[in-house]
């Protein structure tokens, strides 16, 4: 958990100023390299060193890939795009404990999750790079050749009076961090997303690190998890088009909550449905973070997208952190981790409604040129502008 957080400090302004491709691509290598090595760990400090670098690289293509996917996709299809993305990770729940109960001895275990890595080394060759980062960064020759090759990919044609219009800026412009809280209003958002970022993560983690604890079978209920997920993932998408982002947000948390405060009220003799509820708030939860995901997306601008989820998931991780010191507090009262899990987002669900909608909104490039105030950075100049939703509707979309 720790790599995650760390990985999310590296990986984020890595993206913003090397590119997307570049980061998904140096994450797969370290992924391989370390995940293979920790099967051959002599003790486990080296395992643990290991699997540190390798929770980094979790982060690096996580949080890229997502964001690469949202920069290509088109306004409708965005959120589609995340979904199934985000169900692989289900995908993955469902056959971890499968593995794990015919691979018993760990070294082998660990190879097996690690080696099938070598197969996405196809993506060195087959991976585009944004087309709007390179916009962003002045390489206007680039961003027309990737265009160029996703349209014959899909067997159509783009006009060449269509790719003249592109604008690009003369010099690379790329934000750091510390530019989400010099702006006012990417400050409001970062802050807000930062905790509900933390939330989400603390329930998700605290729900599934308490597998052993619902009195099944913990392989059973980890595959049912995971195929709570993907049911969860895939019935959100017609929620988030019909509803928009910010209700749908809000609604999952508030429901993932709800379902950890009653599991403290069903009796531990009745282990089926504690596990019922379990996978109830965990259906919600799991929405919760793909939601999450795509909502984040839309809310910062291209040129610091990357810092801003970068951010957010840095404070995912810290609650996984501190998730199996959470349930270190049973010693107290064995209720407080759950209601811990449960009282918090609630808190989250209410910071929502101070974030604008963003359902059918064009992703911004740039922040937007009606300026109050301009803050240069090392890297370049941007500007602070007013949200999606206080501007007038013809200058709300983006320069690209």
């Amino acid at each position: 958990m720790t790599g995650l957080l760390i990985g999310s400090l590296v990986f984020g302004p890595m993206a913003d100023r090397f590119g997307r491709r570049f980061a998904i691509l140096v994450s797969l290598l370290f992924q391989l390299l370390f995940g293979v090595a920790a099967a051959f760990s002599p003790n486990i400090y080296v395992y643990i060193s290991l699997r540190f670098v390798v929770g980094m690289t979790i982060s690096g293509i996580a949080m890229n890939t997502f964001v690469l996917g949202a920069e290509w996709t088109s306004t409708s299809k965005r959120a589609l795009f995340t979904i199934l993305s985000q169900c692989f990770y289900a995908v993955g729940l469902m056959l971890l404990p499968w593995i794990a109960y015919g691979v018993r001895n760990w070294r082998a275990l660990q190879l097996v999750l690690s080696s099938p890595v070598l197969l996405l080394a196809v993506y060195f060759w087959i991976l585009p790079e944004s087309a709007r980062w390179l916009l962003t960064q002045g390489r206007q020759n680039e961003a027309r050749q990737e265009l160029q090759r996703a349209a014959a990919v899909n067997r159509r044609e783009v006009p060449q009076s269509l790719l003249d219009m592109l604008e690009a800026e003369n010099t690379s412009t790329t934000g750091s961090m510390m530019d989400l809280f010099k702006i006012p209003n990417l400050r409001k958002r970062a802050l807000t997303m930062s905790y509900i970022w933390f939330v989400t993560s603390l329930v998700y983690f605290g729900v599934s690190l308490n597998v052993g604890h619902f009195g099944l079978d913990i392989y059973l209920t980890q595959f049912i998890f995971g195929l709570a997920e993907i049911l969860s993932r895939l019935g959100c998408y017609t929620l988030l088009e019909r509803l928009g982002r910010r209700p749908c947000q809000a609604g999952t948390l508030f429901f993932g909550g709800a379902a950890c405060l009653l599991i403290l009220a069903i009796p531990e003799d009745l282990p089926v449905l504690v596990t019922v509820i379990a996978v109830t708030g965990k259906f919600a939860i799991a929405a919760s973070f793909t939601i999450v995901y795509v909502y984040t997306a839309e809310l910062y601008p291209t040129v610091v997208r990357q810092n801003g989820v970068g951010l957010n998931s840095m404070c995912a991780r810290g609650a996984g952190i501190l998730v199996p010191l959470m349930h270190l507090l049973e010693v107290y009262h064995h209720a407080l981790p759950m209601l811990i899990c449960g009282l918090l987002p609630f808190i989250g669900g209410g910071l929502c409604f101070l974030l604008p909608e963003t359902l059918n909104t064009e992703l911004q490039d740039y922040i937007d040129p009606l300026v109050e105030k301009t803050i240069t950075s090392e890297s370049g100049t941007i500007e602070n502008g007013l949200d999606e939703e206080e501007k007038p509707t013809e200058l709300r979309s983006s320069k690209f």
